[in-house]
């Protein structure tokens, strides 16, 4: 079971994102917690769909999931589900998953792609961003470049190199994966990994 630590760098601070994964009996599942108070939890099926998902700050909270071909979520202030005067927001959009400030959000998106080197496919995600926890659906297409394998001590690690491109704005960026570990993406380092990944739906090279 793969436990560490994240950094995101930002131009005013550096954040630590202490995180553990595991598969589990039907899927996977991800818990994260940062050092600005953002908690993220999210499980998966044994298709990598994301049916339950929490995002949760001092102030707010996201939780939802896939329903069908549907992206279900509530956002509602932080001890509190809502009431009769502030019921919580239910929202709902056509999308595979969400996308937002922790990596597990990109190992759920490239191990649900199921991708072959050099071989792409567009995707819908909802982002999840900011104190507020503000949603914003987004297009992107996510390209597996290649996957080279790198030798350790036991056995050769392999490493899956993404592109994924925003499809409003034509930005690129570039994500590294071993399994269910994110070695670089951008704004994010790795900086602690206390076991090997899990390579449970590793693409082949």
């Amino acid at each position: 079971m793969p436990r560490g630590a994240y950094v995101h760098v930002t131009e005013d601070e550096r954040i630590e994102e202490r995180f553990q994964c595991a598969p589990g009996p039907g899927g996977w599942r991800y818990v994260g917690t940062r050092s600005d108070g953002l908690r993220t939890d999210v499980v998966v099926d044994g298709r990598w769909r994301q049916i339950r998902v929490e995002v949760a700050t001092p102030a707010w909270v996201v939780r939802g999931g896939l329903a069908g071909h549907d992206l279900l979520w509530v956002r509602h202030p932080a001890g509190s589900a809502g009431s009769a005067a502030e019921p919580p927001g239910e929202h709902g959009v056509r999308a595979a998953g969400f996308v937002g400030g922790s990596p597990g959000f990109l190992v759920a998106v490239a191990r649900w792609l199921r991708l072959d080197p050099g071989a792409d496919a567009p995707v819908r995600l909802v982002r999840v961003e900011g104190p507020s926890l503000a949603t914003l659906t987004v297009d992107q297409r996510w390209r597996l470049v290649d996957v080279t394998a790198y030798e350790t001590e036991t056995a050769p690690l392999p490493v899956e190199r993404y592109e994924v491109t925003d499809l409003a704005t034509g930005e690129i960026d570039t994500v590294h994966l071993a399994g269910d570990v994110v070695l670089e993406a951008p704004g994010v380092e790795l900086v602690e990994l206390e076991s090997p990944p899990n390579l449970t739906a590793q693409p082949s090279g």
